[in-house]
């Protein structure tokens, strides 16, 4: 998929060099410059220079004073080594004359100015030494720009081996795509910013003590924790006893106390949308806004916000990221390199080559993993150097320190060290034995002992081969990983010279705290609070400069620098142009040999005996034993009986009008019978006689063909430039001939080398489409024969097993019972309609609501339908309102189970329950409707009353939840949805192992090192176990986002506490599964901020490394390969993987024709009138731009929300109005000049009128009423105005479509992921729905009720705080209150199923579903992307038809008759153009295709649209197998046709020449004299039916045939284009042969006389006689009898020959 922007041409062009040019002219004074150290050291002295102004902080001074001598002097050092190179380049090169002078090269210019910066920082700093300058004094800003001199390290490797232009033209097109989807992205954040600020307002109420007094709020004087509320009493959250619902605005606080979220205006507005749209922290905004607000208004704003701008708009940004960059990733091959194998070419020992050594080494390597992952923390006092596992590790050190020497001794120390793998075997080697030294064990050195892990990936050769294809070739992601290291290190050093100096703020004091910063915000987890906290310490002034910042940075982090990773996975996993083809021919012979074989629970009957079915013959006389006789024959006699019978009784009474097949097996018949397929044998020898004389006459018709085409007929036009279609003909055309062996040898003779070279050529290229025909017809015969096999096989066991295809073994194969099952069971409506009489597809009005009551049964409908009425039966369940106890819920199960066990009787006795070919248990479908059937019944026999937590019952509730999968297995869609999700499991398995290992070596060394180490005291002033004790107080955290200041005096609220010395509540690494759980949560993003502070805090600062090394290979490498698999695994199923470039960009097209329209422009009036200005100026560019701006204005009057009580609206609002007549005024403009007809065609007008009606009636209102609700109908009016900017802008139009395309095609996955979450949320109910409130679950998130657990799991599903809701779940005693009788009494959660409940959950819906969804935008965004050169077809062409179409669719249906499209494709001009001079066969093919596929009827836009596009591509390349056979068998038949058409035509002028002859001879006038001359001429010039030299009157009746009009052979089906005449031309080389005209068919000359008159010739195909003979008074019969005969051996002579002189004879159709 991505490799398809590979262009195969090759420029000669000098390369891109955009490096620096480092090679200076020579000078005598002037040599040091030069030479290669000083460029290294050059390099070098950047990476320190940056180490410098890291270091270069006021808080790095203070704790390290000698640091601030130790920058000067190296910032002195390298100022003077910078600026002497400096003054030297510009010696050399000069300052500004010259073209190569310093101020004229880019790089020269950076070197300057970060020369200037550095002599800026290092006055600075000599000022602040001198204390003239205060350090916290924000000049330090000033160094800002010195971290840029990272760019001098490497630049270097800015050079590539590709053209300069190309280069060019892939950044530039780069920028416009990258530009593009960010104004993309900013319409939606507008628009939700508009909503916002509408829907919502301020978040300024909450609940307060009664007597706060105004400008005097306190932490005190808020909720516990604080809480949002409504003034309004029917809506929102209500204040408990004692508070009061107040505006802190109004009792004074300011907007930096209140915070910077919200809605207040639409600048605020967007910076919270993007925050919400970053998934972080928006579910708390949308519990403030339900608080607030009605409750709907805010489920319907955030969901739609998640949806639309987090999984759809972002990923579009995504895809834009993955499409542009693997131009590039591609043209960058050679630089990155090939994948490598880690196998070593040296001769080992045969003991090494074994794989009982292999395996043995393996084996111990387990053993090993295992001892270590099972560590644990045994307590303080055990002495951990000498216990148990240190001494197993001892002994495996010196157990692989010996493999290690084995191997170098085996292989010596060159050949074991020229192996990649070798290298890092003997890396763990020395790490390892470092490691057991007593003093390093559980040190650092525990990686190498951990990383032992890594060797088991050769267990598995498939999970070896997936690691080497991910990973290699190593440059590709190591490129990708010191780049993201590079910009880390060069935004954390820009971030902390500009806030080094904000008091208040201890996240950018250090280079440390600042890479942490900016750490956090690339991964997401914690980034707005980073943003609030910088916010709200810098000040109201600069906060919006801050904000910019700090999104524009999280936009390139999170969307283009994790798309690089992705995109190098999916380049990984793309296959090679060249194994792309064969891997397709190999998947369909795999797919043959598939079918082929019957599924095993029907090959089970081979292993019984054959026992067929016998019938014994009765009524006949007893003087005969009849033997028992099989029952499928006797089946076969009766049945082929009554056919017999039932022809005798429809046929006529003459014999040979019978239409009857087989007549009756009589004694006295038999005779007949076997005459009668003797004949039917003779018969079908004679059609395959004429099978291969058509044949023959279609090879010499392509012959003739090749033959012009290389004979040059078209010297002497003038030269044009030829159409893609006419292009494409003729490689079709040649191709052909070729194919069939047309070029003979004899034409290539006395040719030139050249020519000789061109013939060599073409017969390698028809020897390739010969292997590649063969190959092709073999696999579809591979196919063919399969599926005959499988029959065969079927009937087999069908005739030889008595029980099989029998339901249960009990009701019979023929029984009417199954039959009336199958009809129950199989009956659906019928979508389709067809005309009885064309037998056309008729388009009906309601056509897709009838392919969606087509989509299934009407069985499966209803249980659809009962299905879904069963789940909103359950959606009423709750732990306090069960189905056990309540009689209402309890119907619903009845209905279910019965309607389900109706349901399943039917279909198990119409097609079997397990050993039948269609039976309901064939799949994983059947198993599971099963399993939900048997679960169902069983709970509702049971009913229990009394349901214990943890035990069978409610395990059985539990599984009662699976009950919504029903619908999978019904809807067809959805089963597919499931099969992408299964066909992908192996990949999906393989990156599952691979992150499990990577977790199972970081836990093992997080046992080894924090074991026991985390576990502190809950009182911070605590250090010691032995005095944590005692209680204390402990302060309460009230809001997060409030920024209230202590007052003096004022204590935080808290409560006293005891002390505990545990470890952190949500993790700890005491054994190896706690924490692999903790180090999962962390993979997912979600809590690591948490494990980072608490290990820094309690272990030492320098283990925060640990994290932050995990966290980068978890979501750098780990998460996006996850991504990049499921991507790959959906692009297989699609079958878009195994596509080449020419494939992928047809079926591109495609996607392009369906989604382009017939334009609904009517054209300019004729006149110049009023109407045709009217039409000049609506559709001017300058006026549609001033619409867009007229409308972007109207939008911003809704920046502030419009109130009733704001003085502002009134202003605002009237503003409107003045906005809404100028609309009025343009529809009425357009409606002027395109009349209302024409108005009304095009679906954009529709939305302006509607919209513009919808203006006009809320003025009226306004006026009338003004009231919150005018106001309210004003702000939906503009905002749907809105929506029309989308129509104006090309780029975004593009970009909707491809939004809205992507939902389209992601429908049903959308609908599997919500049966998902129903589910889940069903057994949530069960599992949690009683669990106490704790850190996240509360009254906002909990299982209460389903509709309550589908918000929780959608919040789960974008990660917000996931972890903390699962352990909030796993709540046990003492913490809870259990009860052993009823799991509703119960407040206590359940460990182990909210451990596999939550990250099942997770895991199948974030990793797999949400993935699906990018993969989808992925592949829809090549509509979008798509440039000239990609394109098959440009939007260029597309826009022309579309302009010719509306020209010949003057009525504007969007379909036309087929007569007009002739007129169409003569009308098309550029690259459809179709020349009728040089490619008059090209247009008789494409006018009878659209007649044979349509039967003479209307053709559509897209119909025509498609032809053009199959005639505009070379189908051998762009097309795939079945649609490669099914095309060329389309055309096949097309070209035999239209030269059935011509032939017929030719043989018609030809007798009606010879009749005009006959009657004119017959002439009574001329009947005695003429009758005379006309025997001696005969006599003298033997005449001819056209001979070289026509006569007098043949050129008279010629003359007369040119005169007449078109429309008078307008019977024939493509007369308008089979009657075009061309003039005539000869050739040199064929003097003496039997001449011919262009277009027409010509006779060779007779030998001998030929009469004028014919008796009765056939001529037509099918042998009709198509005249009768006129009979002359002076013209003896013998001679019409000789020009019949004539015709005939001509004609039988055109049917045998093959490829012999004739074939020059032949004209050019």
């Amino acid at each position: 998929m991505l490799k398809r922007k590979q262009s195969s041409r090759v420029e000669v062009q000098p390369v891109a060099d955009f490096g620096p040019d480092e090679s200076l002219s020579d000078s005598a004074d002037i040599l040091w410059i030069n030479k290669p150290w000083v460029h290294s050291l050059l390099r070098i002295c950047a990476i320190i220079s940056v180490i410098s102004v890291c270091m270069n902080t006021p808080m790095t001074f203070e704790h390290y004073p000698p640091l601030q001598y130790v920058t000067f002097t190296l910032d002195t050092l390298l100022m003077f080594l910078y600026t002497a190179e400096m003054i030297a380049k510009m010696h050399i090169r000069g300052i500004v004359k010259g073209d190569s002078s310093y101020v004229k090269d880019r790089w020269c210019v950076f070197d300057g100015f970060m020369v200037f910066c550095l002599w800026v920082s290092l006055v600075l700093q000599v000022f602040e030494i001198a204390d003239i300058v205060d350090q916290m004094s924000p000049w330090g800003m000033l160094r800002i720009p010195r971290p840029l001199i990272m760019i001098r390290a490497f630049r270097i490797y800015f050079r590539f081996e590709l053209p300069r232009t190309r280069i060019t033209n892939i950044l530039k097109r780069s920028g416009e795509q990258i530009w593009s989807v960010s104004i993309f992205l900013l319409f939606f954040l507008l628009l939700y910013g508009i909503l916002g600020v509408q829907m919502f307002g301020t978040f300024t109420y909450h609940c307060v003590v009664n007597d706060t007094k105004p400008g005097n709020v306190t932490w005190n004087s808020l909720a516990i924790p604080d809480t949002h509320c409504s003034p309004e009493l029917e809506e929102g959250y209500q204040c408990p006893l004692g508070f009061t619902c107040m505006d802190l605005e109004d009792l004074g606080l300011s907007r930096q106390e209140l915070g910077y979220s919200g809605f207040n205006e639409i600048g605020t507005s967007i910076f919270t949308v993007y925050e919400a749209a970053s998934q972080e922290g928006w579910v708390f905004l949308m519990y403030r806004a339900i608080d607030s607000f009605p409750r709907w208004r805010s489920y319907f704003y955030f969901i739609t916000l998640i949806f639309f701008l987090a999984w759809l708009v972002k990923n579009v940004f995504i895809a834009v990221i993955i499409e542009t960059f693997a131009e590039i990733r591609v043209q960058f091959q050679q630089m990155w390199g090939s994948r490598s194998s880690t196998t070593s070419t040296a001769t080992t020992q045969q003991m090494m080559r074994s794989s009982v050594f292999h395996m043995f080494i393996l084996s111990m390597v387990t053993v090993d993993v295992i001892v270590a992952a099972s560590n644990y923390h045994k307590g303080d006092s055990f002495r951990r150097q000498y216990d148990e596992f240190y001494l197993a590790e001892v002994a495996f050190t010196v157990l692989f320190d010996l493999e290690a020497l084995l191997k170098i001794w085996c292989l010596g120390f060159t050949g074991y060290i020229s192996s990649s793998l070798h290298k890092f075997e003997l890396l763990l080697v020395i790490g390892t034995t470092l490691h057991v030294y007593p003093d390093l064990y559980h040190s650092q050195f525990t990686y190498f002992q951990v990383l032992r892990v890594v060797r088991l990936i050769k267990i598995s050769p498939a999970l070896e081969d997936f690691v080497y294809k991910i990973f290699g070739p190593g440059k590709k992601l190591g490129s990708l990983v010191v780049f993201t290291a590079s910009l880390l290190i060069v935004m954390s050093a820009i971030s902390l010279q500009m806030f080094c100096f904000v008091e208040e703020l201890d996240r950018f004091t250090t280079f440390p705290r600042a890479f942490m910063s900016m750490f956090q915000i690339l991964t997401q987890e914690g980034w707005v609070d980073v943003m609030d906290q910088t916010l709200n310490a810098v000040g109201h002034m600069w906060a919006p400069v801050v904000a910019i910042y700090f999104i524009l940075y999280h936009l390139f982090a999170t969307l283009i620098l994790l798309s690089l990773f992705v995109a190098v996975i999916l380049d990984n996993l793309e296959l090679d142009e060249d194994l792309k083809k064969l891997k397709q021919l190999k998947q369909s012979e795999a797919n043959a040999d598939t079918k082929e074989k019957l599924p095993l629970r029907l090959r089970i009957f081979e292993k019984f005996p054959n026992r067929p079915q016998m019938v014994k013959i009765s009524k006949l006389p007893s003087d005969f034993t009849v033997p028992k006789i099989r029952e499928s024959f006797m089946k076969q006699f009766i049945d082929r009986q009554q056919q017999d019978t039932c022809c005798l009784l429809r046929s006529l009474p003459s014999a040979s009008s019978s239409s009857c097949d087989h007549p009756k097996r009589s004694a006295i018949e038999d005779n007949k019978y076997i005459d009668q397929k003797l004949r039917k044998s003779v018969f079908s020898i004679r059609a395959r006689n004429l099978l291969e004389k058509e044949t023959a006459v279609t090879k010499i018709l392509r012959a003739c063909t090749r033959q012009r085409m290389l004979s040059g007929s078209f010297e002497g036009q003038p030269a044009k430039e030829r159409s893609i279609l006419s292009v494409q003909h003729h490689i079709r055309q040649e191709r052909r001939s070729l194919r069939h062996g047309s070029n003979s040898q004899r034409i290539s003779r006395g040719k030139s080398l050249e020519t000789l070279t061109q013939d060599h050529s073409n017969t390698v290229r028809y020897r390739n489409a010969q292997r590649e025909d063969s190959e092709i017809k073999m696999i579809q015969e591979k196919k063919e024969q399969a599926e005959m096999k499988r029959k065969v096989q079927e009937e087999e066991l069908r005739e030889n097993h008595p029980y099989f295809d029998k339901p249960l073994f009990i009701v019979g194969r023929e029984h009417r019972f199954r039959n009336f099952c199958r009809v129950v069971v199989r009956a659906r409506f019928n979508a389709s309609k067809t005309d009885p009489v064309t037998g056309a597809v008729k388009n009906t009005k309601y056509h897709q609501l009838y392919d969606l009551l087509g989509l299934v049964t009407y069985l499966d409908w209803v249980m659809i339908i009962v299905t879904i009425c069963s789940c909103i039966s359950m959606m009423f369940e709750s732990p306090f309102r069960r189905v056990m106890h309540a009689p209402t819920l309890q119907i619903a199960e009845y209905v279910f189970v019965i309607f389900m066990s109706i349901e399943l009787n039917l279909k198990i006795m119409a097609d079997g329950l397990f050993f039948t070919p269609t039976a309901v248990i064939r799949d994983f479908g059947g198993v599971m409707d099963i399993f939900i059937y048997l679960v169902s019944l069983i709970f509702l026999c049971w009913m229990p009353q009394n349901v214990p937590a943890e035990s069978g019952a409610q395990l059985l509730m539990v599984l009662r939840c699976l009950r919504p999968l029903r619908i999978f297995k019904l809807v067809p869609q959805m089963r597919k949805v499931v099969r992408e999700l299964f066909s992908g499991f192996k990949e999906i398995f393989l990156v599952s192992i691979l992150l499990l290992t990577l977790m199972l070596v970081f836990a093992s060394f997080g046992v080894q090192l924090f074991a026991g180490k985390l576990a502190k005291c809950n009182d911070p002033n605590i250090i010691r176990r032995e005095d944590c004790n005692g209680i204390f107080r402990i302060n309460v955290s009230v809001s997060k986002n409030l920024n209230l200041k202590l007052r003096p005096g004022e204590k935080k609220p808290g409560f006293w506490v005891p002390r505990v010395w545990a470890n952190p509540r949500n993790f700890n690494f005491d054994n190896v599964g706690n924490a692999m759980l903790a180090l999962f949560e962390v993979l997912s993003l979600k809590g690591w901020v948490e494990v980072r502070d608490v290990i820094i805090h309690r272990v030492g600062p320098m283990h925060g490394i640990y994290i932050h090394v995990f966290v980068f290979l978890g979501c750098m490498i780990g998460l996006t390969l996850f991504v990049g698999v499921v991507i790959a695994n959906f692009n297989e199923n699609k079958g878009t993987a195994l596509l080449t470039v020419d494939q992928r960009r047809w079926e591109d097209l495609k996607s392009r024709l369906k989604i382009a329209q017939p334009l609904h422009l009517p054209p300019r009036p004729d006149n110049d009138g009023f109407r045709a200005k009217m039409y000049d100026i609506t559709q001017h560019p300058f006026f549609k731009r001033t619409i867009a701006l007229l409308v972007l204005a109207q939008s911003v009057l809704l920046s502030v929300k419009w109130d009733v009580e704001d003085p502002v609206t009134v202003p605002l609002a009237t503003m409107s109005v003045v906005f809404t007549f100028i609309f009025v005024l343009e529809v009425t403009m357009k409606i002027i000049a395109m009349s209302p007809a024409g108005f009304w065609q095009s679906r954009r007008n529709r939305y302006d009128l509607l919209v513009t009606s919808l203006g006009v009636v809320w003025v009226v209102l306004h006026f009338a009423l003004l009231n919150a609700y005018t106001y309210m109908m004003g702000a939906c009016v503009i905002v749907f105005r809105f929506f029309s900017i989308c129509g104006k802008h090309v780029t975004l139009k593009m970009l909707l479509l491809t939004v809205v395309v992507s939902m389209y095609k992601s429908f049903f996955i959308i609908v599997g992921m919500f049966l998902l979450l129903l589910c889940y949320a069903f057994a949530g109910v069960v599992l949690f729905g009683t669990v106490k409130y704790g850190e996240n679950i509360n009254r906002h998130a909990n299982f209460s009720s389903a509709g309550k657990a589908i918000t929780v799991l959608f919040r789960i599903v974008t990660g917000e705080d996931w972890n903390k809701i699962m352990h909030d779940c796993m709540v046990q005693p003492p913490f809870c209150t259990p009860d052993e009788f009823t799991y509703w009494a119960t407040d206590c959660g359940n460990y182990a199923g909210a451990l596999m409940y939550f990250c099942s959950f997770y895991v199948i819906i974030a990793y797999i579903m949400l993935n699906l969804l990018v993969a989808i935008i992925v592949e829809n965004f090549s509509l979008f992307y798509s440039t000239e050169e990609d394109q098959l077809l440009s939007y260029n062409d597309l826009r022309h038809f579309q302009i010719i179409w509306n020209m010949v669719d003057d009525k504007r249906e969007g379909v036309i008759p087929t007569f007009r499209v002739k007129f169409l494709l003569r009308l098309l001009r550029g690259r459809l153009e179709v020349d009728l001079d040089k490619d008059k066969l090209l247009f008789k093919h494409m006018c009878y295709e659209m007649e044979r596929l349509h039967n003479g009827g209307d053709v559509t836009f897209h119909d025509v649209l498609s032809m053009l596009s199959y005639r505009s591509v070379d189908i051998r390349k762009s097309l795939q197998l079945e649609e490669l056979l099914a095309r060329e068998q389309l055309e096949y038949t097309i070209e035999e046709e239209v030269a059935k058409q011509t032939i017929r035509m030719w043989l018609k002028k030809c007798l009606k020449r010879i009749r005009a002859k006959q009657q004119q001879s017959c002439s009574i006038i001329h009947s005695f004299r003429e009758s005379r001359q006309q025997e001696l001429s005969r006599f003298l010039n033997p005449p001819s039916i056209e001979t070289t030299q026509p006569s007098e009157d043949m050129n008279a009746n010629s003359q007369d045939n040119n005169m007449q009009p078109e429309t008078s052979s307008q019977q024939q089906l493509l007369s308008p284009t089979l009657s075009d005449r061309g003039g005539s031309r000869q050739d040199a080389a064929d003097a003496g042969k039997p001449q011919r005209k262009f277009g027409q068919w010509r006779l060779p000359s007779a030998p001998k006389p030929i009469s004028h008159s014919v008796s009765s010739v056939n001529l037509r195909f099918g042998g009709r006689t198509t005249m009768k003979s006129v009979v002359c008074k002076m013209n003896p019969m013998t001679d019409a009898a000789s020009c019949g005969s004539e015709v005939k051996k001509w004609w039988t002579r055109q049917l045998t020959v093959e490829s012999d002189e004739s074939g020059d004879d032949l004209l050019d159709i």
